[in-house]
Formats: structure tokens, C-alpha cells, sequence
């Protein structure tokens, strides 16, 4: 029984490091640099998902602040009951969910366009109204959940979170972010000592 238990925990690396590495052939070139540029045009970003897809948004919009966006993860239940007023025309809406249909979002995307906000799907489902129905349509891909049950939003985790990383780190290029703009914002923990040490 240990010894299965430890070869499943080997299979899950396998799936979710095979599932990174076939992240961006699925990835359209020209869909994610039309969301870098809605992104960094951005005054505000707001993100939304539900579940494991949710945790994935928080991350996300930890990101964009860590590079001076102002940002915030979006709870599909508090954006239908008002707080979705963050929104402003121009902003950027950022949904997720793997299978495209999460019924909670669905109210956010006519909130988005009666705002004048762009709105970024993330979602695997091509044929979801994540994917028909938004401005900019990034296509994740995941053959396999990698709990043995293939239910839980696992391996998805992992490459949604890796789209966000590449969005991160592209718009750090495309805006011209430094380090030295991040030690402002960032002087606590090992990262703080390095990028102050010096001032």
C-alpha cells in the first residue's frame, strides 16, 4: 500500500510537469499578445474563477500588483452583488475556468461589456461561451487531472498558473518594469534584502 501510494505521488509530477510542457503549443500566439496589450493598457485588472480555478485568479492578481497593476481577485458571488463596480471602461477582465461554463462567471461577462471592460477567457472548452464570447480567447490544455479520480483541478492548476506566470513576465518586458521599482514595493523577506541592499 506504501509502496503505491509513492508510485502515484511519482505520476502526479509526471502529469502535471507533461501537462506544463505542453502548455503553450496550445497557446495562440497572436490571442496572448492581444491580452498583454489589453493588460498593459489596463488602469485596473480585475480576475474571477471559482474553485481551484479562483485560488489560480488570487495568484494572478497578486502578480499584476507585484508589477504595479493595480489588481484584484474578483469573488463571483461579491461581483454579482456589487462588487463588480471596480470595473471601469478600458479595464481588464480576466475569467477562468477550465470548462468554459462556470455558472457564476456567466453574469460577470455581461457586466464586463456593459462597462466598456475587456474581457480574457482561459478555458480549455473552444466551443464554451468562455471561449465564443470574450474579447480574447487563451486555450489551456490538460489531458489528465493527476488524483486518480482525474476530478480534481490539479494538473489545470498548474498550467493555469503557468499562463498567468507568462503573462506576468511578458507585460514585465512589455512595460518596461524593473527590479528596482520592485524593491519599493517589496522591501520584507530575502527578496527585499537583495534588491535593497545597495540603497
Amino acid at each position: 500500500m506504501q509502496d503505491a501510494a509513492w508510485e502515484r505521488a511519482k505520476a502526479a509530477f509526471e502529469i502535471e510537469s507533461d501537462a506544463i510542457k505542453r502548455a503553450v503549443d496550445y497557446i495562440n500566439e497572436s490571442a496572448f499578445i492581444r491580452a498583454i496589450d489589453a493588460l498593459a493598457a489596463a488602469e485596473r485588472i480585475a480576475a474571477s474563477g471559482c474553485g481551484h480555478s479562483g485560488i489560480a485568479c488570487m495568484h494572478f492578481a497578486h502578480l499584476m500588483c507585484c508589477i504595479e497593476k493595480p489588481a484584484r481577485f474578483l469573488s463571483p458571488s461579491e461581483a454579482n452583488h456589487g462588487a463588480s463596480g471596480f470595473l471601469k471602461a478600458g479595464d481588464a477582465l480576466v475569467l477562468a475556468s477550465r470548462g468554459g461554463k462556470t455558472a457564476e462567471l456567466m453574469p460577470l461577462m455581461e457586466i464586463a461589456r456593459a462597462k466598456d471592460a475587456t474581457l480574457i477567457g482561459i478555458t480549455q472548452n473552444a466551443e464554451s461561451p468562455l471561449a465564443r464570447d470574450v474579447d480574447i480567447w487563451i486555450p489551456m490544455y490538460v489531458t489528465r487531472e493527476c488524483d486518480p479520480f482525474n476530478t480534481q483541478g490539479t494538473a489545470s492548476f498548474v498550467v493555469l498558473s503557468a499562463i498567468f506566470d507568462a503573462l506576468q513576465t511578458a507585460l514585465i518586458e512589455r512595460i518596461g518594469f524593473t527590479d528596482s521599482r520592485f524593491a519599493v514595493i517589496h522591501p520584507g523577506g530575502a527578496v527585499g534584502a537583495r534588491l535593497n541592499k545597495n540603497n
